[in-house]
């Protein structure tokens, strides 16, 4: 039986993933071109995702057979054996001989033969025992905290802070939604077409459903939106439904000054450039020359020549001769409010590196907020659910920034009137505190944060 092209391609996109730091969702994008079969490119992202999700789940699964650590094995050997049980306990409807045998030639053809027989004998087991729910195994000593995270498959840390953060029905409702495939959510941009593009994607085979926050977004499923005409020809985008919010809280008037100091890969910034019109000046840096060159191509097809576009390390002083009306600032983040896009993220990510992070947005903000005109708006907004790269972020600069202030949350909430859909109500994505806040299991989309400040 020969390795199937899925196998394949899934065992050298988790290999990338480990050995050179790549984000899934990038690599899938790459490997999964016209070339490759529709049922193949869903087992692919199946197996890639799902083992990159329940990671920790898996390895203390093996760890009963094995009575090592999974990491302490070669790499190949180790992701072999992923997959593997991965396919025995969350893929129904593969074959229990094929996850076994083909996770086997998978270590053979990564010149590990002399693991073969291991592999053979771990997944035979984990087979016999994959009809048990794995709670069953767990000791008893176990921290309650220790339970949820190999549970849900989560660091301890991390399951430690939000339990403390949101309390344990939110925390877990998190949890259990970063280990759910998350919507494909597009924005539509043009609403007077919203049936004629909808019947064009459903024509092309996809599931088309309305959008959950807002009137122009959508969400697909059950085939690859990326090749239809309507994506092509610029009609809609893949973004997140949150992330289409944060742009809007600018209030960006026709003819306005904008910068959007962190663009790539520019979803936010189109929306800022549609909102500006031709009569207005919108610039969007990125500090990696890479990522503006693919920020290029995207307004390109999505007819948006006018923007300015431009290599920017944003922590330095901003090197313009004037001010602007609105600046945007979605700051680079730890991404906590993602893992269901990018679960590879749960596994590389240290707490200590949010004291990092931090620091770095202190600065971006600090620049930005130079940068923005008397009466302007800047809008704050990371993709993360930790306080230090929100909330502390904000009330830092707030402190040590004279002449700026919040922009109250009924003045956000006033520039999405007429943009929610009906029976949504805008206090909804704000919390206490007047952050606009989304949390994954709370809605279907990504976790974000947004501020926005006003120079008096």
């Amino acid at each position: 039986m020969a390795i199937s092209v899925a196998r394949k391609i899934a065992f050298e996109v988790l290999q990338r993933v480990e050995e050179e730091g790549a984000f899934a969702s990038d690599l899938l994008h790459t490997e999964l071109g016209t070339g490759v079969k529709t049922e193949d490119a869903g087992l692919a992202t199946e197996l890639v995702l799902g083992v990159l999700r329940w990671r920790r789940l898996l390895d203390f699964l093996l760890e009963r057979q094995l009575k090592k650590a999974v990491g302490r094995l070669d790499l190949a050997v180790a992701l072999a054996l992923r997959m593997g049980v991965y396919q025995l306990r969350f893929l129904g409807r593969v074959p229990a001989r094929a996850a076994v045998h083909e996770s086997v030639e998978l270590v053979k053809r990564a010149r590990k033969t002399s693991a073969a027989t291991l592999v053979n004998a771990v997944l035979r087991k984990a087979a016999g025992e994959a009809g048990t729910v794995a709670a069953d195994f767990l000791p008893a000593k176990l921290s309650g905290t220790q339970r949820l995270g190999i549970l849900h498959s989560h660091p301890t840390w991390m399951v430690e802070r939000w339990l403390a953060r949101f309390g344990e029905a939110r925390a877990v409702g998190l949890l259990e939604a970063n280990n759910r495939v998350p919507r494909l959510a597009c924005a539509l941009h043009d609403l007077s077409r919203r049936e004629e593009i909808s019947d064009e994607l459903r024509a092309a085979g996809l599931r088309v459903e309305p959008g959950e926050i807002l009137r122009g977004a959508f969400a697909v499923g059950g085939g690859s939106v990326t090749r239809t005409t309507a994506f092509h020809s610029g009609a809609i985008s893949i973004q997140d439904e949150a992330s289409q919010v944060v742009p809007l809280l600018l209030g960006v008037r026709e003819g306005e000054r904008v910068l959007d100091m962190c663009a790539a890969p520019g979803g936010k910034t189109a929306a800022l450039a549609r909102a500006a019109g031709t009569a207005g000046l919108v610039v969007a840096g990125d500090r990696h020359a890479h990522r503006v060159r693919a920020m290029r191509e995207q307004f390109a097809r999505l007819g948006l020549g006018e923007v300015r576009l431009l290599e920017l390390d944003a922590v330095r002083s901003l090197p313009f001769g004037m001010r602007f009306d609105r600046i945007l600032l979605d700051a680079p983040c730890s991404g906590t409010g993602t893992l269901g896009r990018h679960p590879e993220i749960r596994w590389r990510l240290k707490s200590e590196v949010l004291a990092e992070f931090h620091s770095l947005q202190m600065a971006l903000l600090k620049s930005g907020l130079e940068g923005l005109a008397s009466g302007g708006r800047l809008v704050y907004s990371t993709c993360s659910l930790e306080a230090e790269e929100n909330e502390l972020v904000v009330e830092e600069v707030l402190r040590l920034v004279p002449g700026v202030r919040l922009v109250p949350a009924r003045d956000l909430m006033g520039v999405l009137e007429g943009k929610l859909v009906a029976g949504v109500d805008a206090r909804t994505l704000f919390d206490a505190t007047g952050y606009f806040r989304t949390l994954p299991g709370e809605w279907e989309a990504d976790g974000f944060f947004a501020a926005g400040f006003v120079r008096e």
